[in-house]
């Protein structure tokens, strides 16, 4: 996941010995809890004396947009030109036919369509270019110490002993500032329970091994609802004379919801093309298939019927704009020029 990073106001030197001071209190606090959810003694010992507060992951965190929840919302095309842009198409393409023989494998057995599985690998970390540089430990016991997700994180640096006690290297746990981490960018309670063997090496590899990442992203998917023979979406040309009201949803998400907030009614593909909608570069898929509408930059622009597969997608990164990237760049990494 991509973020826009705001210029760091700088952290005064008292504040940072007594935050580096209470750090150390508090990791008393999680090698207590480490233990009581079964951390082996010895990785508790060999990894907590080696941590140290890292300003720098609380800076990024209160940079978040989710600080500012009331923002304005950004228009939606220069976000797709930087992150559908020529050069992640190309090497898309490339890496899905590199890897067409094991995607058709992977896409048989889950029904995860290749152009997925490449499409979530180029976005999180350029293809396994861009994977983090931050020590996972170190920065999970920071961001549980600030507090803000006091129990998201603590859960995340237990879990990522718990992937020490399972044989992952020390070495190894380094990925963003906010714990995610390999060529899908797993949070560590993800990998414990999703991570795959894609190679048949007895060993789930996300960091260097494209089979096993490609894999586990599948595995992702399918956990988190993929509907096989279903598209995520398509864009389409909405009528200047469609009643938005009308077709707003009267519902609430309990999760993300300024992300669902944005989209219409479920209504069946059938009635969104008796509602004049036309699609712009793909014909109707079944008539039954359930989809809403967002227009991401309002009436007069490209809309986009939205299927629940794309839920999934949302349920990897929680925003539309990232979602509708994944999607659109799925389907250009399966365009052969």
């Amino acid at each position: 996941m991509t973020v826009a990073l705001a210029a760091a106001s700088p952290v005064s030197a008292p504040l940072l010995a007594q935050d580096a001071q209470g750090f150390q209190s508090y990791l008393e606090i999680l090698s207590r809890q480490a233990a009581e959810a079964g951390v082996r003694r010895e990785t508790i010992a060999a990894v907590i004396p080696s941590l140290t507060y890292n300003p720098r992951v609380i800076e990024l965190d209160r940079q978040q947009p989710e600080a500012s929840p009331n923002a304005p919302i950004p228009a939606f095309e220069p976000y797709r030109r930087d992150h559908v842009d020529a050069q992640r198409i190309a090497r898309g393409r490339a890496a899905y036919q590199r890897e067409r023989w094991r995607l058709q494998k992977i896409e048989a057995q889950t029904g995860v369509p290749e152009s997925i599985m490449v499409a979530i690998w180029g976005h999180e970390t350029n293809y396994g270019t861009v994977m983090g540089g931050f020590d996972l430990p170190r920065s999970l016991a920071t961001l549980a110490y600030e507090g803000r997700r006091r129990d998201l994180f603590a859960s995340e640096f237990i879990a990522t002993l718990k992937m020490i006690d399972r044989g992952v290297p020390r070495e190894k746990l380094v990925g963003s500032w906010a714990g995610a981490f390999g060529g899908p960018q797993f949070l560590p309670s993800v990998y414990l329970r999703l991570a795959r063997d894609g190679d048949g090496d007895g060993v789930a590899d996300i960091w260097s091994s494209e089979a096993d990442t490609l894999t586990s992203i599948a595995a992702y998917f399918v956990d988190a609802g993929w509907r096989p023979g279903q598209p995520w979406g398509f864009a389409v040309s909405v009528p200047t004379s469609l009643d938005r009201n009308a077709i707003a949803s009267r519902t609430t998400a309990p999760r993300c919801p300024r992300v669902y907030g944005r989209h219409s009614q479920w209504k069946s593909m059938a009635e969104w093309r008796a509602l004049g909608l036309v699609p712009q570069t793909r014909a109707w898929p079944g008539d039954n298939i359930q989809a809403t509408l967002l227009e991401p930059d309002g009436p007069g622009k490209t809309g986009y019927l939205l299927t629940s597969n794309y839920r999934v997608i949302l349920d990897y990164n929680c925003s539309n704009f990232y979602a509708l990237s994944v999607g659109l760049l799925a389907d250009e990494v399966e365009r052969q020029p």
